[in-house]
């Protein structure tokens, strides 16, 4: 029972936290980045809003994974742990590579 507990004050607060950079990307009136220390200028961006809507969706995709692994874990820890961590090592390739076509695909043809 704790350790659902537990599981449920870590990963509620996660996969909203999330979930709200997602709408936040997603409603931003300037375009969104991804890096850190790295900011995206409005004259590089050929649409802002279907940029950021782009970001958004990525974003709120992969939050649903945390939201499956957080309410999994009513059912089996383990699985909740395995659908956590595997789709925390596929966004670490997975997060760059998708922004990089998103910002390719919307950045201004100079």
């Amino acid at each position: 029972m704790w350790a659902l507990i537990i599981w449920l004050v870590i990963m509620v607060p996660v996969s909203a936290l999330l979930t709200g950079l997602g709408i936040f990307a997603w409603k931003r009136q300037k375009p969104m980045w991804f890096w850190a220390g790295q900011t995206v200028e409005e004259d590089e961006i050929a649409d802002v809003k279907a940029y950021n809507r782009a970001n958004g969706i990525m974003w709120i995709v992969f939050s649903l994974l945390m939201w499956i692994s957080t309410f999994l874990a009513f059912s089996s820890m383990k699985l909740a742990g395995i659908v956590m961590l595997v789709g925390c090592i596929l966004c670490v390739p997975v997060l760059p590579f998708v922004y990089s076509r998103i910002y390719k695909r919307y950045k201004k043809n100079v």
